[in-house]
């Protein structure tokens, strides 16, 4: 296999970490390239995240000569072919070239080689199999530099079989036009998803929801959502329907992506809805609590309240949860430039905490138990009807009154 492109190795490339992982798994005149996503963005100047590298030796030889260099190695994936090199500041993830044998879902039954071709052959987009030596001579098998230079993203092989293989790289295919494609969709692909979109149920929810956050956090989501739509695919997945244009508007005025936001922005405010969806998709707690309350608040955002009201939202709800729904709220009425402001100004309008505690209630002789909830909670409110503005000495005069009232 023949080089087709050459560039100049960026300083991962040639860092210390990489240079003694490079070298302990050449020891043995192995040839050892480069693979996957940090080919695919060091050769979009973007910056790369994990560094995967490929090499015909099998899986016990890289350990052996991992071990000879001192390097540490752990088995991530030794009946695939996947070694992982502790080598910091990095962790290299180190895979015998290999072909498949046998697919089914997730996994696959595969056979090791030395067969570079046939490596690039198995992988799902033609852009994610590329290889690079530390030379910096690009290799392309299957035609992936052409489709990264048109923002272009093809499956390598048929594409409808690609995805029956493993219905994962249905979604995939979706997120990577997200962040790679520019103009139309591929046709095949297209095709492909839409025919098969019917499968995708089949997936656990946390490889669903992996990809779903995955696209979501993208510069520009939308037309890889609107693609989704239009095969069918977000349909399947959110069968109670979407909030699409509330989505588009909040990525045009939100200040930074958040996909839990983002999220909640596509999903209908239904508390029932939102249940639903975390439960399938296996959310965190802290991602399903926040879709919760983000549908469903303890107390509505209204972007023309006075400020006595703004800065009763904010004591209710905290500052990231209110700045979440002054987004939503703009992005339902289209009034971007008033959320901002707003966020901008919360910080100085939260109001501090409350200036009594339960030590406090103690203190005038009430035993522990339920009154001293009860009687904070009256504190509170009359602390909030007056506009936060009571200390802590008119609070504790308030205190003693309700209590001696008991």
């Amino acid at each position: 296999m023949r080089p087709v492109a050459f560039i100049e190795p960026p300083g991962w490339m040639t860092e210390p970490a990489t240079a003694v992982v490079l070298a302990a798994l050449g020891a043995r005149g192995a040839t050892i390239r480069f693979v996957g996503g940090c080919v695919r963005d060091v050769l979009l100047g973007r910056t790369i995240k994990d560094v995967d590298i490929a090499t015909p030796d099998p899986p016990d030889r890289v350990v052996e000569l991992l071990d000879a260099a001192a390097i540490k190695a752990v088995p991530t994936g030794l009946a695939h072919g996947t070694i992982t090199a502790v080598m910091p500041p990095r962790h290299f993830e180190i895979t015998t070239l290999r072909r498949d044998v046998e697919t089914f879902g997730r996994h696959a039954r595969v056979a090791f080689t030395d067969d570079w071709a046939a490596d690039a052959a198995r992988r799902d987009f033609t852009i994610n199999a590329l290889f690079l030596d530390a030379a910096g001579q690009v290799f392309d098998p299957v035609g992936g530099l052409a489709d990264l230079k048109a923002g272009r993203v093809r499956f390598v092989g048929d594409p409808a079989t690609r995805i029956r293989e493993d219905v994962l790289r249905l979604l995939r295919f979706y997120r990577f036009h997200a962040y790679y494609g520019r103009g139309p969709a591929d046709v095949a692909a297209r095709a492909a998803c839409k025919a098969l979109a019917d499968r995708l149920p089949g997936l656990s929810g946390e490889r669903i929801a992996g990809e779903v956050l995955k696209l979501l956090l993208a510069p520009d989501p939308m037309p890889a959502i609107d693609m989704m739509a239009e095969d069918g695919a977000l349909a399947v997945l959110f069968p109670a329907g979407v909030e699409r244009d509330r989505l588009a508007e909040l990525i045009a005025i939100e200040a930074a992506p958040d996909a839990v936001r983002r999220l909640a922005a596509l999903l209908p405010s239904r508390a029932d809805v939102v249940e639903e969806v975390a439960a399938r998709l296996r959310l965190s707690n802290a991602e399903r609590d926040r879709l919760l309350l983000l549908a469903d608040p303890p107390c509505a955002v209204d972007l023309d309240a006075d400020e006595r009201t703004q800065r009763r939202g904010l004591r209710r709800l905290g500052l990231a949860a209110y700045a979440d729904l002054v987004l939503l709220r703009a992005a339902e009425t289209g009034r971007g430039a008033d959320a901002q402001s707003l966020i901008d100004a919360a910080p100085r309008r939260l109001p501090p905490p409350l200036p009594v505690r339960g030590r406090d209630v103690t203190r005038l002789g009430i035993p522990p138990g339920p009154q001293i909830g009860a009687l904070l909670g009256q504190v509170e409110a009359w602390w909030e009807a007056a506009d936060f503005q009571p200390d802590r000495a008119a609070c504790l005069a308030r205190l003693a009154e309700l209590a001696a009232a008991r």
